[in-house]
């Protein structure tokens, strides 16, 4: 395939026979692309991601992206001077960090890449367009509950991480509405969303990528990320396995470290509708349209 930077370079005469049968299996299908924070690299690279995703839209497909910003947000937050605090990795979002946060994400992050994908699609008009779970009712959420094992007692205590929240309710309206349109529209959704009384929530983006393709009944979910995808006790490459195996690599060992909440993703989603979701590499050039439309695919595919 070709590194080209452009999306449409990847499609030529050649490549485009070779896929034609898998466009044709995604005609008309939603796919839920989860962009990662570390997937996101360079500028270079996410641009090379809007344009792939504006080729897919080209295609017939509807691409649908939730992005996530957890080293954005780092970086915003040490210059804002507001100091984190972790439990067992996860951020205690204080009403300080939800603030920066909120900016980063449903701000800089989000409307950068819908901008990426307007310039990306602008000789096809298609378009991006920026979304946080807070719009049109998109994302009702409540309070993360999360527990931690006390080393003296062995007790589970709760664990306060103020402001972080799990979808309660996806309202897929204004999704539908957009990738439907006789326009050609993209949806960038940053993980924000309200609670039942108004309250603003940080959403882990694997979970609404997940919670969202459930509701859309997409076809797949891409979890693009910084590894090749799931390994075996060997580090090489497992190119396909069924939630039930997904579960037991968990349970094995086989999955560690954040691999273990890509695959819990994965296993709620299939469960909830999604025909098949996929972790691989988003740095890798063009890994969306590699995975989609040749015979191997590039990342390891979760399925029933």
């Amino acid at each position: 395939m070709s590194d080209e930077t452009n999306g449409q370079g990847w499609a030529t005469a050649k490549t485009l026979a070779e896929a034609l049968p898998y466009i044709q299996h995604y005609d008309r299908k939603t796919v839920v692309i989860k962009y990662g924070g570390h997937a996101m690299g360079e500028e270079q690279v996410a641009k090379l991601f809007a344009a792939d995703a504006v080729l897919l839209k080209m295609l017939g497909l509807h691409p649908v992206i939730v992005h996530g910003g957890g080293p954005q947000i780092s970086a915003w937050l040490a210059k804002a001077g507001v100091k984190s605090t972790f439990v067992d990795g996860l951020r205690v979002t204080d009403e300080a960090t939800m603030e920066v946060a909120e900016m980063v994400l449903s701000g800089a992050i989000n409307k950068e890449i819908a901008s990426w994908i307007s310039q990306a699609g602008a000789e096809a008009d298609v378009r991006g367009v920026g979304l946080s779970g807070k719009d049109a009712g998109l994302l009702t959420v409540e309070k993360v509950k999360r527990t931690k094992k006390d080393p003296e007692s062995e007790v589970e205590q709760m664990v306060d991480l103020g402001f972080v929240g799990d979808p309660k309710k996806v309202d897929p309206k204004i999704i539908e509405a957009l990738i439907y349109a006789d326009e050609d529209y993209i949806p960038v959704v940053a993980p924000i969303g309200l609670s039942d009384d108004g309250q603003t929530y940080n959403i882990n983006a694997d979970t609404v990528a997940g919670a969202l393709a459930g509701a859309l009944g997409a076809k797949r979910m891409l979890l693009l990320t910084d590894v090749a995808g799931v390994l075996d006790r060997n580090g090489e490459l497992i190119r396909q396995m069924t939630i039930d195996e997904a579960r037991a690599a968990i349970a094995d060992g086989v999955a560690t470290g954040g691999m273990i909440p890509k695959l819990e993703t994965a296993i709620a989603a299939v469960e909830a509708g999604v025909e098949a979701v996929v972790i691989l590499d988003g740095r890798r050039p063009h890994a969306m349209l590699v995975e989609l439309f040749t015979e191997h695919g590039a990342g390891t595919l979760i399925s029933r």
